[in-house]
């Protein structure tokens, strides 16, 4: 089974979630953030970048379509693909040239969809119709992922 749910409470319970996550990746890994606006993707990658220590960092990417950030093993690549129109646009930027050499945290993934490696995290976010500050995680792993990738929360 490769396909899992994670109930978030509170943001804190997000970013939680997203540092143990990050606790658990390496080089090559990528990670695709899906949802509606408001829904948990930015602060998922606060949390994500604070594993690394760089919380303080985060800003993002909509107008730029990525973000580097630096951490003493490999670097961070914080991708927002709204902006395209399809993946021929991201190959144009040569965005498939960051996959092996750090780790991607792509908002709006799905619009890249046939870009994708095959291996890879989908997390798409959901607001609680009836609870403002819960978050509904179904997370995916596409590929040859172990479950203990996601630090042992199922």
């Amino acid at each position: 089974m490769n396909n899992f749910q994670f109930i978030s409470n509170s943001e804190t319970d997000t970013i939680n979630f997203a540092r143990n996550l990050a606790s658990n990746l390496k080089k090559s890994d990528i990670v695709i953030l899906t949802g509606e606006l408001g829904s948990g993707k930015t602060k998922f990658v606060e949390g994500f970048l604070s594993f690394f220590g760089l919380e303080n960092e985060i800003s993002s990417p909509t107008f730029t379509i990525v973000n580097e950030y630096i951490t003493k093993n490999f670097p961070i690549y914080h991708f927002d693909v709204y902006r395209l129109e399809d993946s021929s646009e991201f190959y144009e930027i040569g965005g498939e040239e960051y996959f092996e050499n750090g780790i991607c945290l792509i908002e709006w993934g799905e619009i890249i969809q046939d870009a994708l490696p095959n291996k890879y995290i989908h997390i798409t976010f959901k607001k609680d119709d009836n609870n403002e500050n819960v978050r509904i995680l179904n997370i995916e792993l596409v590929g040859n992922f172990n479950k203990d990738v996601l630090g042992g929360l199922f």
